[in-house]
């Protein structure tokens, strides 16, 4: 397997993810979101980050910030239809990345880093689709790289 800090592939990446337990599934989630975050105007969104990044945040704000981000993700998807931009389409993904990493893992399938890993990734295409940029890989290297780093803070 390839050296801790050192990702470089899908396989890798989501080995990792699976590997680490809800608090640093939330904390990873959290970082991934962060990296995006400027892709959304969603004030609510930033609110969310800022209680799943903590460690020490209680269950009655946990709940708050899932009822929160899986509001934020309706109303950014209620706003896409049928003439949305590519721009809200990227704040979609962006509150979808922070709804899995909110959600308590019992009501997932899979794991909540992926899950807001994947709908970053989402994120950052649209905006380079919408400003007709390649973008392709840049958050996935991102996401790599956020991912080392969080695993070597925790040796």
């Amino acid at each position: 397997m390839t050296n801790m800090a050192e990702i470089t592939n899908d396989d890798d990446f989501r080995r990792l993810l699976d590997g680490l337990d809800t608090g640093g599934q939330r904390a990873v989630s959290a970082r991934f979101v962060e990296n995006v975050l400027p892709l959304c105007g969603d004030d609510r969104i930033r609110h969310v980050t800022e209680i799943i990044s903590k460690p020490d945040a209680s269950d009655e704000n946990l709940s708050m910030a899932f009822h929160t981000a899986r509001t934020a993700t309706v109303d950014s998807h209620n706003r896409c239809g049928a003439e949305c931009d590519w721009e809200d389409q990227a704040g979609y993904f962006v509150a979808r990345a922070a709804l899995a990493a909110a959600t308590p893992a019992e009501q997932l399938a899979g794991s909540p880093a992926y899950q807001a890993a994947m709908s970053s990734r989402m994120a950052r295409t649209c905006m380079g689709i919408g400003a007709a940029e390649d973008t392709a890989g840049q958050e996935r290297q991102a996401q790599y790289e956020i991912l080392s780093e969080f695993i070597k803070s925790q040796e």
